[in-house]
């Protein structure tokens, strides 16, 4: 492994954990705008990479691949789902 890969590594995975979550509920039109809180990202990071790692970094794909998975999410992340559909 190269001396600076993991530290890159790092930094790509965090500013894709930023970004994906700051529009994690962007596709719903209500939510256009919205960036997400902190709490939201906390709670749903973990189910990104364990269910849709895949989709990294597509801010849209990691949304709907959350809600098609919505069955499998932590309980934390679902209760931010619910939360932001009332």
């Amino acid at each position: 492994m190269k001396p600076g890969y993991s530290r890159l590594s790092r930094k790509v995975r965090s500013r894709c954990t930023v970004g994906l979550f700051l529009s994690l509920f962007a596709s719903a039109p209500a939510f256009a705008q919205y960036q997400g809180t902190a709490e939201q990202r906390r709670a749903c990071t973990p189910d990104v990479y364990r269910l849709c790692a895949g989709e990294i970094p597509n801010v849209r794909a990691i949304t709907a691949c959350l809600r098609r998975k919505q069955a499998s999410l932590s309980p934390a992340c679902a209760a931010q789902f619910e939360q932001a559909q009332r």
